[in-house]
């Protein structure tokens, strides 16, 4: 524990004496202040210079706990002073940090009562990379001190990973919905109003019942709801079936299966909505194929809540499938065989001791769709006619003609309310039975057949699903190479060229596109965004399912806010709560990595919580006994158990990371444009051949991405047979 103190009090002094104290323009991800006025320039300098030579004397106290932290250095680890000193510390330096931090802005005292008290002040601008090294210091300092007073069995790595998922959610996830939230007990002038608030909350357009009575749409609470609950659960079956289908059918296409699966995750969803429309709306090609052959008249079905059930179908049954197939693949099969050496039939085997044993990861699959489909905002926006939902009446309230805020964060709060009220009810459905399949023992049986006619069942199912998704993604795929998609079907390379021209020059190559920039700074964003995502989301699924500590119920509710919350409130509410001090990151790439990590974590999290429910923990405690500290058990045992769960949270975090458009549409900039927000720009220009061809060249860039994941880190070894050397050692058994 020393060392580690004496490790994180050098990170500390590194970023107060050495890096930027306060924000340059990519002072995290460059090291051009060092060229430019490093280290005296007002702009540049580190926090001690900012003191002597700027005037910014109440960074000076910071210091202070630092010192306090040397005398211990060499101290008992198990003395009482040694934990207090360095909790003082910790928690003394983090919540000074922050205090000065929002106290002080650009225009000097945040508070005219404390300009009344202390007198004028000069200006402060957010945190740079030294404040951030500061507080990080500070915050493992603090829970170095919590595991000296023997929180969670003074582990250092489960402590320190608890502080830094707290303080993380806390910042990008808490803070800033708090700052649009607030604004629901507001009236437009920023005065507090709670009888407008109840005003709000009860009006006949969330809660108006008229359809039970009436031809027409609910309200928009019930219609959310209601879209809902179907997706959830038409998502989680379809996505068993597809699981099941690559898993235990065993044919040679599962792998093709697995690919074909995906592929609506790599869209972005108005592409999709555009299909659809192009194929079943009043002109589209079946409708008119149905209309002159069977003389069925077109009419408008695929508007409302079928074509957004249909979309959102498409869209969210690959997050099911993702999480299920690890669930699946990790249901022992000598309980299967078990079974039917006790004379259990097929369908015995799979509902008694199969199906049972998938209830974590059907619950888990179910709360993602249902919460996706509440959060989601394109198809909505695209497909849903007068079928008004929660997401949508959100974005109009912000950015419409009427511009209430306020009633944007009064809708924000009822779907939250439903899908935290879907969390409960998941954890209740689950509840606290053991579904432990991988225990560390030899198991090398084979997993059972399913029921033939639930085989037949399946592949009734999945066939047809699989043949429109592929009509679907043709049609995008045509629409690239006409003129105008639609109506003018002359054969034209015109939109690749406008958007992926290069040409040479006296330099070399020149990435002449229009298209470029965007796409590159979506693939380098995007890259880096999701092993950030997987490694925090599979972090978290461990804390979750293996250890238990005070408040474990809130940290799980935290880690699932960002996800229930609409992407358009997220965007917003990061707007609102980073383009000032103390954290000052609206216009950079960092601002769009955050809000991937923390919108996308919670799948990773999900499919962690669902796949190592069935690892035993005696593994981790064998591991323990033999020496190893936590972080190399998670390193060294679970980890390699968890290779669909790390594909899942991959796949997921890259995919939407380059498909995601509401959030994205209120972060982006001329420095870092997303690909979605140059797509969404063409089309409201009338270029939907550019874009999709644009969304064309994302599809197969993501396809290959998918692929590569799949090939190298999906399955994970179990020590069973494949159901061919399965065969091969059964005939050499009988010779």
């Amino acid at each position: 524990m020393n060392k580690f103190v004496a490790l994180w009090l050098a990170v500390g002094l590194i970023g107060f004496f050495v890096l930027p104290w306060y924000t340059t323009d990519d002072a995290f991800v460059s090291f051009t202040w060092l060229r430019d006025g490093w280290p005296l320039d007002a702009d540049y300098a580190p926090a001690i210079i900012q003191i002597f030579a700027h005037g910014k004397i109440w960074l000076a106290p910071l210091i202070l706990f630092f010192a306090a932290v040397v005398p211990v250095l060499r101290g008992n680890p198990s003395d009482r002073l040694f934990a207090a000193t360095l909790t003082f510390a910790g928690a003394g330096g983090l919540v000074f940090l922050l205090l000065q931090g929002f106290t002080i802005g650009i225009a000097g005292w945040e508070y005219a009562s404390l300009e009344a008290l202390f007198g004028p002040v000069e200006r402060q601008f957010g945190m740079g990379a030294g404040a951030v090294l500061v507080a990080a210091a500070f915050l493992f300092l603090l829970t170095q001190g919590f595991a000296a007073r023997g929180y969670v069995g003074g582990d250092l790595f489960v402590a320190g990973s608890i502080g830094l998922i707290i303080a993380l959610i806390t910042a990008f996830v808490f803070f800033p919905v708090s700052r649009i939230l607030v604004s629901a007990f507001q009236d437009n002038q920023g005065v507090y109003a709670f009888s407008l608030f109840a005003e709000k909350i009860s009006d006949s357009k969330i809660w108006g019942l008229r359809c039970l009575s009436e031809n027409v749409s609910c309200g928009v609470a019930w219609n959310s709801l209601m879209l809902a609950v179907s997706v959830g659960i038409g998502s989680t079956l379809l996505g068993l079936a597809f699981a099941l289908v690559t898993t235990r059918a065993r044919l040679k296409m599962g792998k093709a299966f697995r690919v074909l699966t995906v592929l609506p995750i790599i869209t972005p969803p108005f592409v999709i909505g555009l299909a659809m429309i192009l194929l079943f709306g009043r002109a589209g090609v079946v409708t008119q194929f149905m209309a002159s052959t069977f003389d069925i008249p077109p009419t408008r079905w695929i508007y409302g809540f079928t074509g957004i059930w249909l979309a959102q179908m498409l869209a969210f049954t690959p997050i099911a499938f993702l999480v299920l197939i690890g669930v699946v693949e990790g249901v022992s099969p000598s309980m299967e065989e078990a079974a039917q050496t006790l004379r259990a039939d097929a369908w015995t085997t799979f509902s008694t001791v199969s199906f049972p044993l998938m209830r974590p990861g059907l619950a888990n699959a179910f709360l993602l769709g249902f919460i996706e489909s509440m959060a989601d905002f394109g198809n909505p926006f695209v497909l849903g006619g007068n079928y008004g939902v929660l997401s949508t009446e959100i974005f109009f309230a912000i950015v419409g003609a009427q511009n209430d805020q306020g009633g944007a964060a009064v809708l924000a709060i009822v779907l939250l309310a439903f899908t935290l009220t879907a969390f409960y009810v998941q954890r209740r459905w689950v509840g606290k039975k053991s579904y432990v399949t991988v225990t560390g023992k030899g198991d090398a049986g084979l997993h059972a057949m399913l029921p033939k006619r639930l085989t037949w069942l399946i592949f009734a199912i999945v066939i047809p699903w699989t043949f429109m998704m592929l009509v679907i993604y043709c049609m995008v795929m045509f629409g690239g190479f006409v003129e105008t998609w639609g109506r003018d079907h002359s054969f034209t390379m015109r939109h690749y060229a406008d958007a992926f021209s290069v040409t040479t020059g006296e330099h070399g190559l020149i990435w002449s596109g229009a298209a470029w920039n965007s796409f590159w700074t979506t693939i380098s964003i995007s890259a880096i965004a999701a092993p950030l995502t997987a490694g925090l989301g599979l972090l978290t699924a461990y804390l979750l399912v293996r250890q238990r500590f005070a408040g474990r119920e809130a940290f799980e509710f935290g880690t699932m806010l960002s996800f229930a919350i609409p992407g358009t409130v997220i965007g917003i509410s990061y707007i609102l709560a980073f383009n000032i001090p103390p954290l000052e990151l609206t216009g950079t790439g960092i601002i769009l990595i955050i809000c991937f990590m923390f919108r996308n974590m919670p799948v990773g999290l999900r499919a962690g919580v669902a796949a190592m429910s069935q690892l035993d923990k005696n593994l981790d405690e064998a591991s323990l006994t033999l020496g190893a500290n936590s972080f190399t058990t998670v390193r060294n045992v679970i980890l390699p158990l968890l290779r669909p769960a790390i594909a899942a949270a991959l796949v997921f975090s890259f995919v939407r990371a380059i498909t995601s458009v509401s959030a994205v549409i209120f972060l982006v900039s001329a420095d870092y444009h997303m690909a979605t927000a140059y797509i969404i720009g063409r089309v409201e220009n009338g270029d939907y051949g550019l874009a999709i061809a644009y969304s064309s060249v994302l599809i197969l860039v993501m396809l290959a991405a998918v692929s590569l994941v799949q090939l190298v880190i999906s399955r994970r070894k179990l020590g069973r047979r494949t159901a061919v050397a399965g065969a091969e050692q059964a005939g050499a058994v009988a010779t």
